[in-house]
């Protein structure tokens, strides 16, 4: 019975990474009991319980009292980002492996990668633009008083700054940051969390895995499936307190920064979200247009994922659920599916990259430094670089940004004052990244299935005159 609960039957050798099934069920629960409706009650339970507790508020409790009370409600919150940033490496590195190795056969993979590569590079290069476009039109930090804007740079005077994920080196040459995008050692870059150098690494590991014969690669992919299936149970435990956790860290920011904050911060909020809905068409149009579906019928299709991924704020942990969907209701190719999330989920962070520009382009305006046409470019050039390979996890947007913000004269500091709404917006810019993954996944099947069209050879009989 346990066997057939697995998705393993018992007499047969197993050929594959588990399937998908066996690990989605897992998760299905949550969106059965409404985990949408318990994240949005824990999102204004905690706004509510911060403003009873921030001195700036209600304050019930002394400043001091207040600030503990905040840090133990906060408590599931932060062991949650814990577990997803503990598993996402394993779980992204074994999935590339097990979806390279699903297509079995080097000339699918080939196929698959030179198409998809140029497709991720212009939706992150389309919604770069978009958030250029918003952020220049309603300047949403001219918005801003600038008494708060002394008091958060005075609270984050005695804080530690935050630092990038990974800064490009400086005084090297082009063709060198390319040889440094292979890593020299895989162990190191796992630890820094130098996602892009994970990625290229578990992309050659399944390369090698399909160019050797099988009986020699087949206890690397059962190794390789194992460990999927144990981060999928990691995944399974961490998102079971998503409630409690968006609850306690929303109710520590509401406590630090107050409701003055959270008003004064409307405009930017809203700016971040037109542009998320704006990308969102963009793909709705590229369904229909491209790949030949119906619009209306790709939301209905993709809402579990999304609200999934609204909930957790980690593309990572919505990754099995994102290829069930495009196979079983999408009607994609599993070789596609299974190679396209995974390598979505870390490098096709189009709604990151929006959010990062409007960010940097609002921060620039609150502090009056005026971008000149050169120094925009170099921001949204810099912008899609951070993104790609970014560590997808909970937060994780906010340290990216950091690092774009490096050398365009913006304190680091600064950023600070997009912490108290960033959870919000990180909920919905996951949303719109699992969107652009399944989306990506619909445009590749329709390339292939046209190219496959085109190249077969005439070969049936000719229709009676």
């Amino acid at each position: 019975m346990d066997d057939e609960i697995d998705g393993r039957d018992p007499g047969e050798e197993t050929r594959e990474a588990p399937p998908l099934i066996a690990l989605v069920d897992r998760l299905h629960f949550l969106i059965r009991s409404r985990l949408w409706a318990q994240i949005v009650a824990g999102m204004l339970l905690g706004v509510g319980v911060g403003l009873l507790l921030s001195p700036s508020g209600a304050a019930l409790v002394e400043a001091r009292t207040a600030e503990v009370i905040a840090s133990w409600l906060a408590l599931p919150g932060h062991v949650f980002l814990a577990l997803i940033q503990m598993i996402v490496i394993a779980l992204v590195t074994s999935s590339i492996v097990v979806g390279i190795t699903s297509s079995g056969e080097p000339g699918e993979l080939k196929r698959i990668g030179l198409r998809i590569a140029p497709y991720f590079l212009a939706t992150t290069t389309v919604a770069v633009v978009l958030g250029v476009l918003v952020a220049s039109t309603i300047e949403p930090g001219r918005y801003l008083s600038e008494a708060l804007v002394r008091d958060a740079l005075a609270a984050a005077a005695g804080e530690e700054e935050p630092g990038p994920i990974a800064e490009m080196p400086t005084g090297t040459s082009l063709p060198e940051r390319i040889v440094e995008i292979i890593p020299t050692n895989p162990l190191d870059s796992a630890l820094n969390e130098s996602m892009l150098q994970v990625v290229v690494f578990a992309i050659l590991m399944g390369i090698a895995l399909l160019a050797i014969p099988r009986e020699r690669a087949r206890p690397v992919l059962d190794l390789a499936g194992s460990v999927q299936e144990i981060s999928m149970k990691v995944v399974s435990w961490a998102m079971v307190i998503a409630p409690l956790a968006v609850f306690g860290l929303l109710a520590q920011i509401t406590t630090k920064v107050g409701l003055e904050a959270l008003i004064g911060m409307s405009v930017y909020v809203g700016t971040v979200l037109l542009g998320l809905a704006a990308l969102l068409t963009v793909y709705v149009v590229i369904v229909r247009v491209v790949a030949g579906r119906p619009a209306l019928g790709f939301l209905a299709k993709i809402r579990e994922v999304q609200l999934l991924a609204f909930s957790t704020s980690s593309s990572a942990a919505v990754m099995p659920l994102s290829m069930k969907t495009a196979e079983e209701k999408l009607g994609v190719s599993p070789s596609i599916a299974k190679f396209v999330v995974p390598l979505g989920a870390t490098v096709n962070m189009d709604g990151t990259a929006l959010y990062q520009v409007v960010a940097a382009l609002f921060l620039t305006q609150v502090f009056g430094i005026d971008l000149p046409f050169g120094s925009l470019v170099l921001l949204t050039a810099t912008t899609i670089g951070a993104s790609i390979g970014a560590p997808s996890a909970p937060g994780v947007g906010i340290v990216v940004l950091a690092s774009v913000l490096h050398g365009f004269g913006v304190p680091a500091a600064g950023v600070v004052l997009v912490i108290g709404v960033d959870r919000i917006l990180d909920m919905a810019r996951t949303a719109i990244n699992v969107s652009g993954d399944l989306t990506a996944c619909l445009v590749l099947d329709r390339w292939l299935a046209g190219a496959e069209v085109g190249a077969l050879p005439s070969t049936a009989p000719e229709a009676p005159a």
